[in-house]
This record gives C-alpha cells, sequence and structure tokens, in this order.
C-alpha cells in the first residue's frame, strides 16, 4: 500500500463515486425532488466528477419516480444514471424490471435484504437458501434484459460473514457486475468495517462498493475504511441527506480523500452550489444536520419503519431525548393512513381517504405532514 504526502497509507486504487441523493427522494421521509431539482443535481454531481447519479426507485409498474428518472437521464444520460430496484419476489421482480426498461434504464441497483431480520420482514423467510435463490434469479433476469447489475446486502453490515459472503459470491456467479455493502443500520466502527469489507473483496473477481449512514457520525471513516480494505466505490448523499441520521455526506468525503490521499480527481468548486441546490430542493433548509438529534433522524415515511422500528434503529429515539415521527408530503399508502390513524380508522374508507388527501396534497402544494395533520385531514374527510 502506497504512502500519500501526510504519511496515510493510501488504498491500491482511489475510489468511484456514486451519489444517491436523487434516490432518497423514494426513501427520506417527507423528501421529494421535482423533475427540475434532478436535472440541476445530476449535472452538478457529474460536473464534480461523480460517477453515477443514483435516482428514484421502481417496484413495479408506474413507479412514481418515473419523471425523476427521466429527468436525470435527459441531464446527463441513462448510462451516468442508476436506478435502484426492490426485491421482494420473482414475479415482482420481473415487473420492476419491466418498468425499468420501460424508463429507459441501463444500471439497475437491486435493494435485497440480507440479514435474518430483514429478510423475515421483507421476503417473509429469513433461509440463506431463499435468499441467495431469489438474488440469483433477480441477477438472471436483469443481465438477459441487458442491465448492468449491482445487488445489495440490506442491513449487510449486521449480517455475519457465513451468511454474507456465500450471498456474495453466489450474487458474482449468477452474473452481478458489482455489490453494495449497505450500512442500513449504523453499526460498525472503521476498523469493523475494513474487516467486514475484507472478506467480501478476497472473493474472486469481486467488485464491492460501501453505503454508509450516519447516526453514529462515522459515515465518511466507515467509506474510508471499507477502501482501504479493497472497495472500489463509495456511495454518498448531497449535504449528508438520507434516513437514519443520512448517509456518507459528499463534500466531507471529497474533501477528506483530497487531504487525506491527495485525491484531486474531483472539481470541489460545485460543492456550495450543489448542497444549497440539493437542500433547498428537499425543503430540508440550509440548516440541515445529520446525526441522531435531529428531527429527520427518527422520521419515516414507509409503513413498514415505523411499525418494525427495532430493525433500522441504531438507537431507539428516546434514548438520545428524541422522537419517532411520520413525515410525509404525497407518498401515501393506505397502510401509512392506517398508521397514523391507529383506532381513529375504524369505520373510515381508508382508500378513499388515502385517495383525497393525496389529490389534496398535490393540489396544495405538497406541504410537510406528520401524523397529527392526517388525523385532522380524516376529520374534514368525514365532513364532506
Amino acid at each position: 500500500m502506497a504512502v500519500s504526502e501526510n504519511g496515510v497509507s493510501a488504498p491500491e486504487a482511489l475510489p468511484l463515486i456514486s451519489d444517491a441523493t436523487l434516490r432518497d427522494s423514494a426513501h427520506m421521509a417527507g423528501v421529494e425532488f421535482t423533475p427540475r431539482d434532478a436535472v440541476v443535481i445530476a449535472d452538478l454531481l457529474v460536473k464534480t466528477g461523480v460517477s453515477l447519479v443514483e435516482v428514484g426507485m421502481v417496484s413495479g409498474p408506474s413507479s412514481k419516480d418515473a419523471d425523476l428518472v427521466l429527468a436525470t437521464h435527459e441531464a446527463v444520460g441513462p448510462e451516468r444514471s442508476m436506478t435502484l430496484v426492490v426485491v421482494r419476489d420473482r414475479r415482482q421482480v420481473e415487473e420492476a424490471l419491466d418498468e425499468a426498461l420501460r424508463l429507459g434504464v441501463k444500471h439497475v441497483m437491486f435493494s435485497i435484504p440480507t440479514s435474518e431480520e430483514h429478510a423475515a420482514l421483507k421476503l417473509a423467510s429469513s433461509s440463506s437458501k431463499y435468499l441467495v435463490n431469489v438474488a440469483r434469479a433477480a441477477i438472471e433476469g436483469a443481465k438477459e434484459r441487458g442491465f448492468h447489475v449491482t445487488f445489495s446486502g440490506e442491513d449487510g453490515a449486521r449480517t455475519p460473514r457465513e451468511r454474507l459472503v456465500p450471498y456474495v459470491t453466489a450474487g458474482f456467479e449468477a452474473g452481478a457486475d458489482r455489490f453494495r455493502l449497505a450500512e442500513t443500520v449504523a453499526y460498525l466502527s472503521p476498523w469493523q468495517m475494513e474487516e467486514k469489507i475484507a472478506d467480501l473483496t478476497a472473493i474472486d473477481g469481486a467488485e464491492i462498493e460501501i453505503h454508509s449512514h450516519n447516526m453514529l457520525g462515522m459515515a465518511v471513516a466507515n467509506s474510508l475504511a471499507a477502501v482501504r480494505a479493497g472497495a472500489q466505490w463509495i456511495s454518498t448523499t448531497v449535504a449528508g441527506i438520507g434516513e437514519r441520521g443520512g448517509n456518507a455526506p459528499l463534500a466531507e468525503l471529497l474533501t477528506s480523500l483530497r487531504v487525506i490521499h491527495g485525491d484531486t480527481r474531483f472539481d470541489l468548486t460545485h460543492l456550495t452550489e450543489l448542497s444549497r441546490a440539493a437542500l433547498r430542493g428537499s425543503g430540508l433548509g440550509y440548516a440541515f444536520q445529520s446525526g441522531p438529534t435531529t428531527p429527520h433522524a427518527f422520521a419515516y415515511e414507509l409503513p413498514g419503519q415505523l411499525t418494525h422500528p427495532e430493525y433500522y434503529e441504531t438507537l431507539p429515539a428516546e434514548l438520545v431525548g428524541n422522537r419517532r415521527e411520520l413525515r410525509v408530503r404525497t407518498r401515501l399508502t393506505t397502510a401509512l393512513v392506517k398508521w397514523a390513524l391507529a383506532e381513529e380508522a375504524s369505520g373510515l374508507d381508508i382508500d378513499a381517504f388515502t385517495a383525497w388527501l393525496t389529490k389534496r396534497q398535490q393540489h396544495s402544494g405538497a406541504e410537510l405532514m406528520e401524523r397529527d395533520d392526517i388525523r385532522k385531514a380524516a376529520v374534514d374527510f368525514q365532513q364532506l
């Protein structure tokens, strides 16, 4: 391993960067970028030197993120973008891949839960054999359609070596191009991350990416540790925008590469403009910060995260004096509305109310709603 000017051991090869800011419009509670935002952000990311712009999420036909994906393709081309495809079962994956084809996607990133907890929750089975079979089928189906395929280990940081390594090995044998270790729940120290990644880079032909969350404030450190162990890609977000304390912030990551490893590949002059554009478009404001004490740290808009928070949280909100909250704009579902209303949902036509509230949100400018706002809206609906 070479030594940089400041005496720090440099990795064998400096990492490529993928940025997931525009994908978090489908994940982070209350964040919804517009196609106009996507054009500006994607363009600045590419000018900065980011290799792949991750945009949107596809789980089946009629993706809610279609306009965002198409706008990004228009701005930087489909070859420079990547879209997340949710994996739950074979039929669902086939429908999602067909939708991705319709949108002109070239590069898909499969979100596949690997820990026993997340696999049981999302795949309805914690079986390692079933996990591998689902991943193989998804990867083979995507390669048959001509996609470049990255597959993930969702909650990979908490997935034991004896479960994770055979899964990653099987994914590459099925034809995948890259594996992303997702530190879905911030969990590892940098030295633990280095050991975890070393197990994966030892697999023949493995191309590895790290995607860290920042709840413990170590997303950048863990990303650099992963590269030290041989990871070739780092996943970031602008300003650290993301769920559960945020993700590895792009500006801090790139400036760390510059200072620590003398990396001059990136044009850092765009970073401030990029951060302002992303924070403005996300509605988070310029004072947005990552970590466990922010209002966004334990905010969710996916019902599974609200009903099973212990599967997603490094530490409970109450431990740091914070609280768990629902935050949503137009990405309403009947399951989310049922959670918000709880016992007040009795006797209410949830499907009709959800459709009515979604339409009202779209017409009113999509202001941020919390649980109490949905309950108040239900009273308005019942009075119609």
